[in-house]
């Protein structure tokens, strides 16, 4: 079964709109986790408008599943994670000013500088996974990072799905097979919800694991937390 990793920023977003600890994002991690959730992921940013880093340090020794940190590995989010030491960590070409995570990397314009940061990480014993298009091309030159994992930007299969999801899901299974091919493990992320996302986790081989935020936090608003994570697994069976 396909891994579910709660993304808990929109939690902290609602935090940080009224100051304070109400939602307890400690607390909200904690809870996905006894729901059901197979992991805990994490987006710190430099101006810390959602996560904080001193979240993800106290998230760490609460934490009993697998903890995603993600994010542009500028270097304090490099001290940051060889300092917490996740299981994984999910590098994200975002610059700052970017509400939300919207490219994949271009390995092949980033190789030298995407093999030091694998290296970085992985002499740390950390799982590396690159954020990326599905393009086959940038598979390729992202197995010679040295990267474990390749995390697939779904906001285009998204976009797409309703009007031809045939259509919009072909480009990622052709990338997923590359993978598989290079021997890379399969992740993906970015707009996956309730809809889309038992098409997605049914056609794409080899898929290890989902990270999903923005649509899980919305649906909890009406069903509830612990109903929402249960309903997301339903659909990665």
């Amino acid at each position: 079964m396909t891994k579910l990793s709660v993304n808990i920023n929109k939690v902290a977003t609602l935090r940080n709109a009224r100051g304070g600890n109400v939602p307890d994002v400690l607390k909200a991690a904690v809870d996905c986790e006894r729901f059901g959730a197979q992991g805990i992921t994490v987006h710190p940013r430099p101006d810390e408008r959602h996560i904080r880093y001193a979240d993800v340090r106290a998230l760490k020794p609460l934490l009993t599943t697998e903890f995603n940190i993600e994010g542009n590995p500028i270097q304090s989010f490099c001290d940051l994670v060889r300092e917490v030491h996740p299981a994984q960590v999910t590098l994200v070409p975002d610059a700052e000013n970017v509400l939300t995570s919207n490219a994949g990397w271009d390995t092949r314009h980033n190789l030298p500088y995407l093999k030091n940061i694998c290296r970085l990480f992985k002499e740390e014993g950390i799982r590396v996974s690159i954020f990326i298009d599905p393009v086959v091309e940038m598979i390729q030159y992202a197995a010679e990072t040295g990267c474990d994992r390749v995390e697939l930007y779904t906001e285009a299969y998204a976009a797409g799905y309703a009007a031809n999801r045939e259509q919009a899901i072909a480009p990622y299974y052709e990338a997923a097979c590359e993978a598989v091919r290079l021997g890379l493990g399969l992740n993906a992320g970015h707009d996956l919800n309730t809809e889309n996302l038992r098409y997605f986790n049914q056609t794409i081989p080899g898929l290890l694991e989902v990270s999903i935020g923005h649509a899980l936090i919305s649906d909890a608003l009406y069903l509830g937390l612990e109903k929402t994570i249960a309903a997301y697994l339903q659909e990665l069976k």
